[in-house]
Formats: C-alpha cells, sequence, structure tokens
C-alpha cells in the first residue's frame, strides 16, 4: 500500500512566547519559556525531574491555564477556546482506575469511540500487541499500559502530548509504537510533542529537541540545528549513539549546575537559548 503524504504546512505549530508559570504555593514552575515547533513537527521534550516538562505539557493542553498570549496551538489559546484534536496524555490519565477493573478490551476501546474509529482500533490492537480477550483486573502494568496507549489514540488527533507514557512498555512494544507515531505525522497533519527519559530507537525519530532545567528553556532547536543527525549513509539500529550522548551531556551539565539538593543553586551561569528562528546566543543570568 503506498501511503499518501501530507502538506505539513496543514498541521499545527506550537508557539510560546515568555511564558513563565507559578503554582497555587507562589513556588516557580516555568520562566521566560519561548518556542517556536513548526507544523508536523515531532518534538523530544528533555529535562531531569522537575525541569518543568509536565507543567509546560499542561499548559499546552490547556489543562492549566496560561498567561493570556503565551501559548498559541495552530494560532488559537488552547484554554480559552477547548482546541478540538488536542490529546494529553500524562499521569492522571494513566492512573484511571477504570483500567484496573474486571472489564474486556473490546469494552473499553469501544467506550471511546472504538465502533466508529474501527481501522484505527485495529491498527494500535495489531501494532501493541494487544489481546482481546485480556480482562483489565488480571494483566500485567506493560499489557494494560497497551490498552491504555490506544484508547487515548484511538480518535484522530492533530496535536499529540505525551509525558512519560511508555515505561511500562517493552522494547518491541515501543518500538513499534513509534514508527506508528512518526507514520502520523507523516501521513496526517499532525504535531507531536513527547517528554521521556527512554531515548531506545528514538535517534531518527524526533524532528526537534527542547531542553528544559528548573523551569527554563536551555536550548532548542532541529536534529539539524543541533547537530545530533544520523551520518549521511550510516545505518541506525539502536538509535541511542549521538541523540543519547548529547542528552547525557546535557542531564550532566543540569547537575553540576544544580549541586546537591540541599545545596543552592549556583549564580552566574551561562544559558544557551535559540534566539527567534535564527541561531544560538548566550543568555547570562544575573
Amino acid at each position: 500500500m503506498v501511503e499518501q503524504q501530507v502538506n505539513v504546512k496543514d498541521a499545527p505549530s506550537i508557539d510560546v512566547k515568555n511564558l513563565s508559570y507559578s503554582f497555587p504555593d507562589g513556588t516557580t514552575g516555568l520562566e521566560e519559556v519561548f518556542l517556536d515547533l513548526p507544523p508536523g513537527s515531532r518534538t523530544l521534550l528533555i529535562g531531569a525531574n522537575g525541569a518543568g516538562k509536565t507543567t509546560l505539557l499542561r499548559l499546552l493542553s490547556g489543562k492549566r491555564m496560561a498567561p493570556a498570549g503565551s501559548v498559541s496551538i495552530a494560532g488559537v489559546d488552547p484554554f480559552k477556546f477547548g482546541l478540538e484534536g488536542v490529546t494529553y496524555l500524562g499521569l492522571e490519565w494513566v492512573l484511571n482506575p477504570i483500567v484496573r477493573t474486571d472489564i474486556d478490551v473490546p469494552t473499553l476501546l469501544s467506550s471511546v469511540g472504538g465502533d466508529y474509529y474501527t481501522d484505527r482500533r485495529d491498527e494500535l490492537v495489531h501494532i501493541l500487541d494487544i489481546d482481546l480477550a485480556w480482562r483489565m483486573h488480571a494483566v500485567s502494568d506493560g499489557e494494560r499500559r497497551r490498552v491504555q496507549l490506544a484508547m487515548g489514540l484511538l480518535r484522530p488527533w492533530t496535536i499529540l502530548l505525551l509525558d512519560e507514557i511508555t515505561v511500562d512498555l517493552d522494547l518491541l512494544s515501543r518500538s513499534n509504537f513509534l514508527h506508528f507515531l512518526k507514520r502520523e505525522t507523516e501521513t496526517r497533519p499532525c504535531t507531536i510533542v513527547y517528554a521521556t527519559h527512554i531515548l531506545d530507537n528514538l535517534a531518527t525519530w524526533p524532528t526537534h529537541l527542547v531542553h528544559m532545567a528548573l523551569g527554563r528553556v536551555k536550548k532548542w532547536g532541529s536534529m539539524e540545528e543541533l547537530n545530533v543527525m544520523s551520518e549521511p549513509g550510516a545505518r541506525v539500529i539502536s538509535g541511542n549513539s549521538r541523540l543519547g550522548e548529547l542528552v547525557l551531556r546535557w542531564l550532566q551539565e543540569d547537575l553540576d549546575e544544580r549541586g546537591p539538593r540541599n545545596g543552592k543553586r549556583s549564580e552566574g551561569k551561562t544559558y544557551e537559548t535559540l534566539e527567534g528562528k535564527g541561531g544560538y546566543g548566550a543568555e547570562k543570568s544575573h
């Protein structure tokens, strides 16, 4: 079957301008975040625990209210207008208690549109290697996660925001899942942001990277701009090499900058940012 190619310009963009966010207790969640993720992009959101990744994804999805004018999805404020087609799969979705009850897979898939989107349902069941005879109270966490992913992705989306939702998948299931997501962006007008610590099979998956630390975006750009593209003609097997090395270096820099958890954050560090669409600049904290 020949897959139809799409015009990526029809996919939604994600624009973030000077986004700062504080939690109800007054602590800072995000500080002066700028991003410009183009239509049809697949972005990896990289950072240590507490870097601000979940906060950013929840603001992009409209689940938390961002300051007016700071977040735009396809040119629209997601909180103000409640956009259709934005799917956020994060912690609260994963912890949904219904998927731990004595219920069968076909009933769950039917409850989210499986009888209408039959082709997508069957494709996801195949890709995620789901047994339709499973009873959800009697399966493993990894098997349960496959069903949850099928439920979350069954209805077609145009923006997909994923927050560490593949941690229970085995290597093969995760690889098949990533291939499915990549093909979605190549055959439908859609855009993905994926926060993860697991880099297996990802070297050729993203189009863009965003590096977050302590509520700020330290670096972001395309794979080409960040110089992590695979060498021309190179055969990529595991997909870990250059991307993995870059991310490990970023995380070590973050740890060195942060210092001991009970200590104080060091001052005078230099943050590299991508200024607008042009290139990299230096922004020094004072």
